[in-house]
């Protein structure tokens, strides 16, 4: 019952959330709540799709798990309305192969519906006179976000940027939970992969991830630093894992059974494959807030909306899936 209770939370908050970016107020026009679906709706399915991934695994792998758990946050105090979700794993897993499995499900499952809700939102979304998004909360770029923006809507014109749909919102966001999950550190989905890829390299690439975000905090993004703090709290180090061999869930489409020495080609393969999923979509500066014309997303003020224009983009073993949030709604 909590999970629903949870959920039902966090689609009040993140579609409240929406309305605001799109310059509506529930406050004073209930009727203004609809205004919020279009964000709402694409963002609580990846992540959801997310953490039912880890969720799937677990069951595969016999293993125990909560369904997930929904961090309802009211967007006066964050616009998104939500810190993300994550699900809680009750059996210990024993081995490199379930690890693996377990960590890649998650952020690849959020992907795959990331991808084409990101898609849809850029083509729903319009350019405008660069004007309109001064002083603006400006969202940085991704390599695969950057691609997507070019190959559906093409260069900008002379003196204008692109205003974001919220499906294209969300779907920003839904890359940035994803890399964020993936950070080959401690014990988020990237430092579980990477533990069964490497195990001895894991934790000098943790302290190694620590100290590149400190540095991107000094120079790019100040969250950063926060970040570095999470996972030194969270440790360097992985807990060992009792055993070292479990046959593929992904029988009958990939029948390779594991080797008693490490991973099966299969999820070697995938377990890269979310490490490269990472690279492309890291942003080295999420947000920033700037008078300058950018892509980016007004603010509007609780107490005096704004006029509804075209919308844009903003922004373990417990699995975290951590919400946060390019233009999203203007």
């Amino acid at each position: 019952m909590i999970h629903l209770v949870l959920l039902g939370l966090t689609f009040v908050t993140t579609t409240f959330g929406g309305s605001l970016q799109q310059g509506g107020n529930p406050l004073r026009n209930p009727a203004d709540m609809a205004l919020g679906l279009s964000y709402s709706l694409p963002l609580l399915t990846i992540l959801l799709g997310h953490e039912m991934g880890h969720y799937y695994a677990c069951r595969r792998h016999e293993l125990q798990a909560t369904l997930p758990y929904f961090i309802p946050v009211p967007p006066p105090i964050f616009l998104f309305g939500t810190l993300g979700a994550f699900i809680k794993i009750r059996t210990p897993i024993q081995n490199r192969q379930a690890l693996l499995d377990v960590g890649v499900a998650g952020p690849l499952t959020g992907m795959v519906l990331a991808i084409p809700i990101a898609a849809i939102g850029i083509s729903l979304s319009t350019f405008v006179p660069s004007v309109q998004t001064q002083g603006a909360l400006m969202l940085g770029d991704s390599l695969l976000f950057a691609f997507l923006v070019r190959l559906l809507k093409g260069p900008a014109p002379v003196a204008s940027e692109l205003m974001l749909h919220p499906m294209a919102f969300a779907g920003w966001i839904g890359f940035l939970v994803t890399a964020l999950n993936l950070l080959p550190a401690s014990q988020l989905d990237g430092g579980h992969i990477f533990y069964s890829l490497w195990p001895r390299r894991h934790r000098a690439m943790s302290r190694t991830v620590v100290i590149a975000l400190l540095l991107l905090g000094l120079v790019a993004w100040q969250g950063w630093i926060l970040w570095a703090l999470i996972i030194t709290l969270m440790g360097s180090r992985h807990p060992p894992l009792a055993q070292d061999y479990a046959p593929s869930p992904f029988y009958p489409f990939h029948p390779m059974p594991g080797t008693p020495s490490g991973l099966d080609e299969t999820r070697r393969n995938l377990g890269i494959l979310a490490l490269v999923v990472f690279a492309v979509t890291f942003t080295p500066q999420p947000l920033k807030i700037a008078p300058i014309t950018h892509r980016g997303m007004q603010i509007p003020e609780l107490e005096t909306p704004a006029p509804r224009r075209p919308p844009t983009r903003p922004l373990d073993d417990s699995w975290v899936s951590l919400s946060s949030g390019r233009k999203g709604s203007g």
